[in-house]
């Protein structure tokens, strides 16, 4: 499909996107909440640290990363007004710079389904894998096909525009998962899934490394 990398989008969008993106969502709310006290939790595609924030209840030590430098600015400002604790790193959810185990609790949401292809978003969930210390677990949310948006019932790759105040529209690459893809890619990965659920429109996974 030709569209630009997300993150190029991103960067052009932050500012707008931070903005409508004020409030954690209820589902991480609901994960962190029940989660016991880590010493490093993570947050994976973090845009404005809405989340991250919400992980600083929990953790000694919060990291979030994102591949938008425009939205780790977000992020910064947001960390800035605030006044919450909150590592911000710039990289590739495929690649992490993070030593392996080290991880008591992680959010990944809203970001899977923007990496293509296929392979590169079973390597993205092989690296949460390396990351999570033992006993580790993390919640993973994608757009899915149960969204009353769509009238499919098979996954797809597709765009979808982000329209700015002005007018002008970019393009955003999603692969949209129907439910027993999300499984099987889950499956293909190095996580053990715990528990797997649907909400508004997005498929959740309540995950933890395959060795603990």
């Amino acid at each position: 499909m030709d569209a630009p990398e997300p993150r190029h989008t991103y960067d052009r969008i932050a500012e707008h996107f931070a903005v409508t993106r004020e409030h954690p969502w209820p589902e991480v709310e609901s994960f962190v909440a029940d989660a016991a006290p880590v010493a490093l939790a993570f947050d994976l595609g973090c845009g404005n640290a809405r989340h991250a924030e919400v992980l600083t209840d929990v953790a000694d030590r919060v990291l979030g990363l994102d591949a938008s430098r425009g939205l780790l600015r977000t992020a910064q400002d947001r960390r800035a007004e605030r006044g919450f604790g909150v590592d911000l790193l710039h990289g590739d959810a495929a690649n992490l710079p993070i030593r392996p185990g080290q991880v008591g609790l992680a959010v990944y949401v809203a970001t899977l389904h923007h990496l293509r292809p296929r392979e590169r978003r079973i390597e993205s969930l092989d690296e949460l894998a390396r990351v999570l210390a033992p006993g580790g677990r993390a919640l993973v949310g994608v757009w899915s096909t149960t969204h009353d948006r769509f009238d499919a019932t098979t996954g797809f790759d597709t765009t979808v525009d982000w329209t700015l105040p002005d007018g002008e529209t970019l393009p955003r690459y999603y692969h949209i998962y129907d439910p027993t893809e999300f499984d099987e890619d889950l499956a293909a990965s190095e996580l053990t899934s715990f528990d797997r659920f649907q909400s508004s429109g997005n498929c959740y996974a309540v995950v933890g490394p395959a060795s603990g």
